[in-house]
């Protein structure tokens, strides 16, 4: 079984984002998204730890009523950051009810995705405010699977847990020092009424044994991780750019 040593990951982290911001904004914030969950709650005490809690802005989105914004507000508190409630359920109801009256199918896939491509709307505009740089939470493991909304929670201006598993990110999430009940929180994507893992078909326990070992015991469920993972590859891909060489003399 391979080795992770948590205090490196932190250490090595921590001083990325401090080159980060030195080199594209030394006076600027970080803004991200708060969901209560662990990857929101790492990547904002990982950036605590970089830039200090008065440089770390977040954004907390409710689609309406959210049962577990209780967490959210235990982040915050804990790490002691400016935050700011921005309640997106009249942006989707606005923007589904103009989508209902045109001449197509309004598809479950739309209805699902349109609440995070909202929310990252959300919170650039609120990072454009601020003078600030968004920070993605995805980890290594939602990434390999395309476990995320292109242009929702799958972009950002710099990525922490990008090199992480959700093994990992919960390691550093303890080292930390952050409540248990944020990091050891079921993953969900709070849209659905389903956990990560149902939607998946797989635990990430099994996922992430598989991209760190190459070991997975069933079959089947290594040929869905591998079909997900190429087809999901151009989310982490620059869109294809037409490039005119022969266009000119």
């Amino acid at each position: 079984m391979y080795k992770f040593n948590v205090e490196k990951a932190v250490d090595g982290t921590v001083k990325w984002i401090r080159k980060f911001f030195e080199e594209s904004g030394p006076d600027c914030n970080a803004v991200l998204g708060i969901s209560g969950g662990k990857d929101s709650s790492v990547t904002a005490a990982l950036l605590v730890k970089a830039l200090g809690a008065d440089r770390v802005v977040g954004v907390l989105m409710p689609n309406g009523a959210q049962p577990d914004i209780d967490a959210s507000h235990m982040l915050v508190n804990h790490l002691g950051i400016r935050f700011y409630t921005i309640n997106i359920l009249q942006s989707v109801l606005g923007l589904e009810k103009e989508l209902r009256a045109q001449d197509f199918e309004y598809t479950a896939q739309a209805r699902t995705n349109l609440p995070p491509r909202i929310r990252m709307s959300t919170v650039y505009a609120v990072c454009q405010c601020l003078n600030g740089r968004v920070a993605n939470t995805c980890n290594l493991s939602e990434d390999w699977v395309g476990y995320s909304t292109r242009y929702g929670d799958s972009v950002g201006d710099f990525s922490p847990l990008a090199g992480f598993t959700v093994r990992e990110v919960k390691e550093m999430g303890r080292f930390l020092g952050l409540p248990a009940q944020l990091v050891d929180k079921v993953p969900s994507d709070g849209l659905c009424g389903k956990t990560d893992e149902d939607n998946l078909g797989f635990t990430y326990e099994v996922l992430d044994r598989y991209i760190r070992e190459g070991v997975i015991d069933d079959p089947a469920t290594k040929e869905r991780i591998d079909t997900l993972h190429k087809r999901n590859l151009f989310k982490l891909s620059y869109m294809p750019v037409y490039k005119p060489e022969d266009c000119f003399e």
